[in-house]
């Protein structure tokens, strides 16, 4: 019998940042609320500004995590599956920021183990090597 799927929800986040190893929520860019492993921020919640706005209303998105990636190839992963909710931004592009953003709203097109993952692969992106192979081990 397998295990029932369900929808990510924004407290999710939460959730499975915390169950991480060394996490722990603190702040970047000022006062940014950010999920930290060891002083290294891997999810931190963006401030709505003008570099990201919402194509539909044009106002600034309120709602955006900024989710770190391994590097260009997963970001482009993330970015290339048309039925995942991730995207970017021009900002993103010009700095080439290994990371991709996503609406709290949402989540709730994907199901909470595929944000696991994505969740956990960032985190695995900033926490030392060490400490990525006794939680993830070595495969």
């Amino acid at each position: 019998m397998t295990a029932e799927r369900r929808p990510a929800r924004p407290e999710d986040v939460d959730e499975i940042c915390r169950s991480l190893p060394e996490v722990e929520l603190g702040t970047s860019w000022g006062d940014v609320p950010t999920y930290l492993v060891r002083g290294r921020g891997f999810v931190l919640f963006r401030k709505p500004d003008h570099h990201a706005l919402d194509p539909a209303t044009g106002a600034p998105y309120d709602d955006l995590l900024v989710i770190v990636t391994a590097g260009p190839g997963a970001t482009r992963a993330l970015l290339e599956d048309q039925r995942l909710p991730f995207f970017t931004i021009e900002h993103f592009e010009r700095t080439r920021s290994n990371a991709v953003l996503v609406s709290q709203s949402r989540l709730g097109e994907i199901d909470r183990d595929e944000l696991a993952e994505v969740l956990t692969d960032a985190w695995a992106a900033r926490a030392p090597k060490r400490l990525v192979r006794e939680h993830l081990g070595d495969g």
